[in-house]
This record gives structure tokens, sequence and C-alpha cells, in this order.
């Protein structure tokens, strides 16, 4: 039987021009049923074919019902198109064994030499192209009625792929590297180059968890663009490291859950990775699947007839598990791994910049740092530690939603699915919280000084703190948090809870896609257009690819050619999209760190947020210096707080500096450092009896509303700062103009007032 069946493979192999190689090599490791009821099924099935030496080895453990004389048909896809056809007789070909076939099981490890004339049928192509999309069928017919009483089909494979770790590891330091160069611009007082930086790389790390989705989603992908997403899977959690896979699979044990054992007993069971279908057999499959266990990964067994003894196991794995399974992860460990990358995400995180705060100190106290340098950070560095928190949060609130809610339809235990409502549940209320926050504060901004960007900015408390979810948009549009986070949820749920269904999926991926495409077109709410324009290419891309994801559906009943070249398509606008992106952030990033002034390569906002945003450690300017007095704050007044005394809960600071002393006049009628009393001045004697001198109505009477108006004392306390400042500098003349153009503003209000 074992020389029988190895002509039998022969004889496959020699008739298939697609089949075998990398230096040569082809290969399959599974063998699948493509019709109901087929009389002839395999729990394991390892075909490796070498070029070199033109050795076919093969592993194969089965079961056949077949019984009487057959023909062989033999049919190769390359790409969707049918390449090639043969019919084979083998009575006549003296495929011992196999005329007539009998019921038997089978168990085969054997190996065979394949004639040379069928490896110059084999194109050299075939050893090179990148995840080969072609697989081989087989059709048993019998002989006297036609009827087809089997039919397998194998996978093709030549080992070469897109889909590479040290490609995922490349783009995750890129995407970590550009988040770090945000931040250290950012403590070394470049706002401007910060926030374009940081813009643009949360935008790319979007983007990665955009392709991360569509490789977990359940449509039957071309091999390329699986591989492609699986690139992308590390955003996600999905990195598979040993010691988390034992930690993950004890925890389950421990809490009353059943690990699974797929890829432990892949020697025993014969896995296939859900591909696009080729024709109506495979849509059959599909359907026979999705009543199985879990709805996503089943066993079955396919073998018929009275003697059938066979108990083999074919499992087939699609969605998230067929990205689980392509990383090595068991599907019980998929949730598992993904929190514990995360947690360990977060608790590197926070070691990071107590240790980045120590060595600060360390270098100042040693005199080998400036004292200046990173002084914001260093004097408020609990502050940035907090907005840092809230930041991952928000990178990893895409991985959360898929993963939990995902958990919810799996129950690998009881303690791993409140795991998973706690901690999804928790940080959307820190998200939702967040994003209420902005929009409090941005709304009495707008009350007090009709512009959003005053308190958003001008309060270095809240810019760290809360900053993550609105400095890369544009002021007036500092909702749009809110649109964002909606947009990533509901794309979310859709992945995590129906895996059932790849063609609901694709729809609404095609209609969430297209909806936050027009509106961010119609809204544009980035800082500035390059923004706008780097997000906007994002979501037209994020769109294209979600038309892709449709057609892989095959619900359009195209040739099967056409999604094989789209497949190819897809894998190189992506690809090219990716590189310019990552270009882009790169140069972004090297220039901002290392530049001397990097904020010159931006236009000033047009909300004005950088007259807002002032270091409350180092006043620069004179103009620093007068927006500081104007504001009540001096040189060794650090900043105010504007945060309401309710929010505590948010984060309020524990430094009595930002306490109710060291809040200004921000709050209204709450502050009394600001007095309604008139100003007193040589050139301005007060009557406050009579009220001849009150201060202007126009601000005045703003004060009196508690919106923080300017008076007259912080004008004068002004003029009196600038003064000094040009003294010290000997600019007298340049200086004394400033001071006249402020008192001329003064005076010519005063005057409209009816004050003078």
């Amino acid at each position: 039987m074992r020389f029988t069946f190895a002509a039998f493979l022969s004889a496959l192999l020699a008739f298939t021009p697609f089949v075998t190689a990398s230096s040569g090599i082809l290969q399959s490791r599974s063998l699948a049923q493509c019709q109901q009821n087929s009389s002839f099924s395999a729990s394991l099935f390892d075909v490796l074919f070498t070029a070199d030496d033109g050795i076919l080895d093969f592993n194969i453990t089965g079961v056949s019902t077949v019984q009487g004389n057959v023909t062989i048909e033999l049919v190769v896809f390359a790409y969707g198109l049918k390449a090639y056809t043969k019919t084979i007789d083998p009575c006549q070909s003296n495929l011992e064994g196999l005329c007539p076939m009998q019921q038997a099981p089978l168990n085969i490890k054997s190996n065979t030499q394949v004639p040379a004339d069928a490896l110059r049928q084999i194109p050299g192509i075939t050893y090179t192209v990148p995840d080969l999309d072609a697989k081989v069928q087989v059709y048993f017919n019998l002989t006297s009625t036609g009827q087809s009483v089997a039919c397998v089909e194998a996978e093709l494979s030549n080992g070469k792929t897109v889909y590479q770790s040290a490609v995922g590891w490349s783009i995750a330091c890129v995407s970590g590297l550009a988040l770090l160069a945000s931040a250290v611009t950012a403590g070394l007082g470049h706002s401007n180059a910060a926030a374009h930086v940081a813009a643009n790389a949360m935008a790319l790390f979007g983007y990665f968890q955009a392709q991360a989705f569509i490789g977990m989603t359940a449509v039957s992908l071309p091999p390329i663009v699986s591989a492609w997403t699986q690139n992308f899977q590390w955003s996600m959690g999905i990195i598979r490291l040993g010691f988390l896979q034992d930690i993950a699979t004890w925890y389950q044990r421990a809490t009353g859950g059943t690990p699974s054992t797929v890829l432990s007993n892949l020697s025993q069971t014969s896995v296939q990775v859900q591909k696009r279908s080729i024709d109506a057999y495979s849509h059959a499959m599909e359907a026979a699947i999705s009543n199985l266990k879990r709805s996503v990964l089943g066993a079955r067994s396919n073998a018929g007839g009275p003697s059938n003894t066979d108990s083999s196991n074919t499992v087939v794995v699609k969605g998230i598990d067929r990205v689980g399974f392509r990383a090595g992860i068991e599907e019980s460990n998929i949730f598992m791994t993904g929190y514990m990358i995360f947690i360990a995400f977060v608790m590197f995180t926070i070691i990071g910049v107590l240790l980045f705060k120590g060595v600060c100190e360390l270098l100042t106290r040693a005199g080998r740092m400036k004292g200046d340098k990173f002084k914001d950070f260093r004097n408020g560095w609990t502050t940035v530690l907090k907005g840092i928190m809230f930041r991952i949060v928000l990178i990893g609130f895409p991985q959360m939603v898929v993963l939990c809610f995902w958990e919810f339809t799996q129950r690998d235990s009881g303690a791993i699915v409140v795991l998973a409502v706690f901690t999804i549940f928790a940080m959307l209320s820190i998200l939702a919280w967040a994003a209420s926050k902005v929009i409090r504060l941005a709304r009495r901004s707008i009350s007090m000084h009709k512009n959003p960007a005053y308190i958003l900015y001008s309060d270095p408390v809240s810019l760290n703190k809360w900053g993550f979810l609105y400095v890369q948009f544009k002021a007036t549009a500092y909702f749009w948090v809110v649109p964002s986070l909606i947009y990533i949820l509901i794309k979310g749920l859709f992945v995590a809870l129906v895996q059932s269904s790849g063609i609901i999926q694709a729809i609404a991926f095609v209609v969430i896609e297209a909806l936050y495409l027009i509106a961010v077109c119609v809204m544009r709410p980035y800082m500035d257009k390059k923004t706008n324009g780097f997000n906007i290419s994002i979501c037209v891309i994020n769109f294209l690819s979600s038309i892709f994801l449709l057609v892989f559906t095959e619900i359009f009943n195209q040739p099967g050619i056409v999604t094989g070249a789209m497949g190819v398509i897809f894998f190189v606008y992506n690809a090219a999209f990716s590189l310019i992106l990552l270009i882009i952030v790169l140069v972004a990033s090297v220039i901002a760190v290392f530049a001397k002034n990097p904020d010159t390569r931006y236009q000033p906002m047009r909300d004005d947020r950088g007259s807002f945003i002032k270091s409350s450690n180092n006043l620069n300017t004179e103009l620093d210096a007068l927006g500081a007095t104007a504001r009540g704050e001096s040189r060794h007044h650090k900043g105010a707080r504007i945060e309401d005394d309710d929010d505590s809960w948010s984060g309020a600071s524990g430094d009595p500096k930002h306490g109710v002393q060291g809040q200004t006049a921000y709050m209204g009628s709450h502050n009394n450092s600001y007095s309604d009393a008139p100003p007193r001045s040589p050139g301005f004697q007060s009557d406050s009896a009579s009220g001849r001198h009150a201060a202007p109505p126009s601000f005045q009477s703003r004060g009196a509303r508690g919106k923080g108006a300017l008076d007259m004392t912080s004008w004068w306390a002004a003029v009196g700062e600038i003064r000094k400042l040009a003294a010290e500098r000997q600019q007298h003349q340049d200086k004394d103009d400033l001071v006249d153009s402020v008192l001329e503003m003064y005076l010519d209000e005063s005057e409209k007032a009816g004050w003078m």
C-alpha cells in the first residue's frame, strides 16, 4: 500500500505544473474536503517537495471508503484561475492499488523521487513569488457513473511570504520612537513640533491597527493579504512569547477553563488556514464549518461508509483564530496574550518615566545637564505621567475593544471573562470621562474668552493631562475626540462579535469607513493643512481597503482571477503607503529631536494656541512676561489651575501650588486676586468715592461676571515688568516703544468707554 500511494503522489506531481518550491520547495500541510459526504479524508497531511534533489516526502494519515474503479481528475488553480486540468485512469497508468480502489485506512510516511521531465514543467516563478495562491483539487469519479465520490484539495506553499517578524518589529520600533520623540521634543519646550510629531505618530499607529482589523475579520482572504496584515498584529498585542503562553495556559486551567490543544497536536491534526474560496464546494464547506463548536474553530470527519473507523480531525481556522494560529498562539490564549502585552506596556512605560526623572535629577545635581533642561517635566512629572497613562489607554483602546468583546463569545474561563469585563468598561469610563473633561474645559473657555484654545492651552496642567485628546485637532474641533472614539468602538465591535459572518463585517467596514471619510473631509478637524492631509490620506486608504475586503467575500461572484489580482494589488498599495508614512514620521521625529529649533518647520496654528502655551518656569520674552502678568502670574508663580474643584477624581494635583491658592483669574468670581478697584498710577488717580475713574466697563463688567478679565492693575504690573527687563538688557528704545504701544491700547479703550 505504501508503494501504491507513493506512486499515486508521484503521478499527481507529474501532472501538476504548479506544484513544489523555494530554493526550491513546495509544500502542503493540510488536506481539506471540497465536497460534502466525501469518501476520503485525512487527519494528517504533510507533503514536502525539494526541487534541488527532486525528493517528495509525505506523511499522511487518513481513511478511504471508496470502492471500485475510478478516474482521477486533477484541477490546479493559481490566483483563482483554473490553470491546469488532467484526467487520469489509474488502470491505464499502472497505479497499483488504485485500480480498483479499496476501503482501507491509510497511514503512509515515505518519500519518492520525482521524474526529471516533471520537474522541467514547473515554472521558475512558482518557487519565488511570495504567498503563492495556488491549490490542487483531486476528484475521484466512479468509472461506471461518472459520479464524484470524493474530493480533496491541498493548499500549496513555496515557503516565501511577506509576513516577516523583522518587518513587524521594525514597524513597531519606528512607531514607538516617534511617540518617544514627541515626548522628548515637548520636554525641550518645542510644543509645536511635538504636537505635529505626536499627531502623525498616533495616526500612523491607528493605520497599523486598521490593517490588523482587516486580518482579524472572518473574510476568506487571499494568502498575500492574510500574510501582509499579520505583520501588524503586534499592534493588537498578538505577540508570541513562550513564557506568556505558559502563564496563560496555567491561569486558564487554574480558573476552571480548558485550554485548546490545536498547536500541540499538529502531528495528529490537519489544520487548514481559511483562505479565499475557489468554487461552490468551498461555500458548502464554509456553511458546514459555521455549525461547528465556537463558530470559528471546528473539527470534523467526512469519511463515510459502513466500515468507517476514521477518527480524523481537520481543523479550519479563520478570523481572530487564524491570526492567533499564524502567530503560534493557541486559540484559548489569544485574549490573555493581548492582555498581558498591554499590561507589560503600561508597566514598562511607568518604569521608563521614573527612570528618566531620576536620571535627569542626577545629571542636574552632578552638573552634567543644565538646570533648565526638562525643567517643566521635572517639576510636574506626576502630571505628565498621568497624561502618558491616558495616552496609553487611548493607544490600547482598539486592541482591548476587539479582544475583550471577543472574549465574551469565547468564555475561556469565568475569571478571564470577569477580567475582560473589568478592563473594557474601565477603559470606556476613563476615555469617556477624559473626553467630557475636554469638552467642559473648551466650553468654559468659549464662555469666558470667546476662544476654546485659551484654557485648553494656557494651563500646563490641563495640557499635560488632557492634551492627548485634543492637541492633534484645531481648537474649534476639540470635540472630535468623541467621533473618533465612537468610530474605533463600532469597528472593534463588528470585528469581535460578528466572527460568524465575514460578509456582514465587510459591509459594515465599507459603511463605517465611508462615513468617517466624509466627516473628516468636511470637518477637517486636525490642526493644520498638512496634518489634515496626512489623516485624510489614511482615511482614503482605509476606505479603499474596506472595498477590497468586500470583494474578497466574493459577494459579487467575480471570477477567481479578479480576487487573486486584487489581493496582490491590496498588498502593493498598502506596502507603498506604509513605507511613505514611515518615512514621513521618521524624518519628522529625527528633525524634532536633533534640530536646534524644530518649531520653525511648522506654521503657527490658526487657532493661536502658540500664544497661550507658556512655560511656567522660564519667561523668555517681554511679551511672555506681559501675558503672564496679565493673567495674574509672576516669574515665581508656577502655572494656574483652571480645572474644576470637583474634578479631583480625574487627577487633580496633590501639589499645594495647584490648590485654591494657586488659582488665578481664570476662576472668575471664585478668585479675588484681581480687584475691581480702579488702578493707582501717576497718570490716573483713582476716585473710588465717585467711581469716576473706575475700570473700563468692557473690563470691569467682565470681571464682575467672573470671566477673568484683565484690569488696570495687571496692565501696569505688566508695564513694570517690561521696563525691568528692558533695563536689564539695555534695549531701552525698543522696549519703551513696546510700553508705549501697550499704554496707547489701554488709553484708547478707556477713552472709548468714557472712563477718561
